[in-house]
């Protein structure tokens, strides 16, 4: 049994208390108390009495948005479990007073949203709240800003959620499409049977090596393998540190040319895009802590040569993999509307992806060299062995332990990466069309976490810094902005691009 929640959620099961997964239990654990924060853009005000009414008759319908985490026992033996409460909106939907005139909108949303992260949810009522500010901002005329416990579930269902309370802004009854993964089709031709055998051989074999060598870096990396100590890895202790977050909105259809060009998948060009732009980023720190400088060429390159970035650094970012198919959209909305079963909870690997941080002469090499690991993950059983590992020590030994080592493992790393796909078109929450989509979560001992979320034809790239590790996140975006820009005209320079001539 994998770690995780295998029960049915429905409004019943809640009746008489429903425990924790052993992965909701992680997440509320001493020093690793982890939220997720969805951020959405809005262009139009938001008005907020529309947003109660509308949210009264869909997310408050949601077993774990309408209960309660209950501790009973003793301080040797707690039992936590869900507990079904009347949901009063007034105490989770909150809506300040702002001056519609303030100078520097963008920072004072940034601002705002860290300073509600400086204190926990109140354990008395549903663990989620919303903010609702009427403040035009450089993306968007309001801004509102979810906050939920990441013990009520996992990220890609909680945005499947969220997703589920919209509908397309052409037709307002209709739920959002989101891109299904189309499975590869079988090329097996009889005559060929020979071959493929040896190749499923050699498939097999590869798998069970990578899965051991993996297994091996996991247990190094809780025991002793630390991250080398860059200007973006943070002290311990950084997880009680107030998280700043930014965000950077690019074009989705660039990252999509570059994926065609290159024959890659959208992950491999994200990821590609960050070992980029965090190779651009440390050479900038690097430089200013030499007071040196490389040596910058016409097209925005540095060249190799000339970099400031240390050798060898060891960089690793930390994947949490679903391990269970997520609910779809229409599933949400029909549990809402009608009470119908589904599956609800964390069911959780873990990943450990190594970045290669250097500056690369052509920068398609980035893509490469992402599409490389990205592949020979693809090849391993770590993040289900950690989830089954995990779920036998806690078994075994409680909370605590199984806790300790999470946290440990990410204490000696450097960042999380995630990445949600978004809907094909405009959507409407509630009938307030929304311009873009900003989700990223707070609490692991972990410095840095960037977060990809598409929408339309846009790439929504959120980042969650520690802002003494980070002072200035900002230019971390640019520097992963123009990474896109370097790649894409690459891409063309190069011929890998047909492009359509008017």
């Amino acid at each position: 049994m994998m770690l995780g929640d295998h029960v049915k959620a429905s409004r019943s099961s809640h009746d008489h208390g429903e425990p924790l997964s052993p992965a909701a239990r992680f997440f509320h654990a001493p020093r690793f108390n982890v939220y997720i924060i969805a951020i959405m853009g809005f262009k139009t005000r938001i008005n907020p009495d529309v947003v109660k009414a509308g949210l009264e008759q869909t997310l408050v319908k949601h077993p774990r948005f309408s209960s309660k985490m209950v501790v009973d026992g003793n301080k040797y033996c707690k039992n936590k479990k869900w507990t079904q409460t009347k949901v009063n909106l007034e105490d989770h939907i909150i809506v300040p007073e702002l001056d519609p005139n303030i100078e520097f909108p963008d920072s004072f949303v940034e601002d705002y949203v860290s300073n509600v992260t400086r204190t926990p949810l109140d354990l008395s009522k549903p663990l989620w709240e919303l903010h609702i500010l009427n403040i035009k901002t450089s993306d968007a005329e309001a801004v509102g800003v979810f906050r939920i416990h990441h013990s009520m579930g996992d990220g890609a269902s909680l945005i499947s959620l969220l997703l589920a309370c919209t509908r397309k802004t052409s037709d307002p009854e209709a739920l959002p499409s989101v891109p299904v993964k189309k499975r590869a089709g079988s090329t097996f031709n009889s005559r060929d049977g020979f071959w493929w055998f040896f190749l499923a051989i050699w498939l097999f074999l590869r798998l069970i090596w990578n899965t051991f060598e993996d297994v091996l870096l996991f247990v190094a990396t809780i025991l002793f393998l630390n991250d080398t100590k860059t200007p973006i890895k943070g002290a311990p202790g950084v997880e009680l540190n107030v998280k700043k977050f930014v965000h950077r909105i690019v074009s989705l259809d660039d990252i999509k040319l570059v994926k065609n060009a290159m024959n890659t998948t959208v992950n491999d060009v994200v990821v590609g895009l960050t070992q980029a732009g965090l190779s651009r980023y440390l050479n900038h720190r690097y430089i200013h802590s030499s007071c040196t400088g490389g040596e910058e060429q016409k097209d925005g390159r540095v060249k190799e040569s000339n970099s400031n970035i240390p050798k060898g650094i060891r960089l690793r970012t930390v994947i949490l993999v679903n391990l269970r198919k997520s609910a779809g959209i229409q599933d949400m909305a029909d549990m809402m509307a009608k009470g119908s079963k589904i599956r609800w909870g964390n069911v959780i690997g873990y990943l450990f992806l190594p970045f290669t941080i250097a500056l690369q002469d052509d920068p398609l090499d980035y893509v490469r060299k992402a599409k490389a690991i990205i592949d020979r993950k693809k090849l391993s059983l770590e993040p289900i062995f950690t989830s089954t590992c995990l779920g036998l020590v806690f078994r075994t030994f409680g909370t605590k332990v199984p806790a300790a080592i999470i946290r440990r493992a990410f204490s000696n790393i450097t960042m999380a990466t995630s990445g949600v796909i978004g809907p094909q078109e405009e959507i409407s929450f509630y009938g307030h069309p929304i311009a873009y989509l900003a989700p990223t979560v707070y609490g692991p001992p972990i410095s840095l976490v960037v977060h990809f979320q598409s929408y339309v034809n846009k790439m929504t790239i959120s980042l969650s810094v520690d802002p003494s590790v980070i002072p200035d996140p900002h230019e971390l975006c640019n520097d992963i902005e123009e990474s896109l820009k370097l790649v894409r005209d690459a891409a063309i320079n190069k011929g890998l691009v047909k492009l359509d001539v008017v």
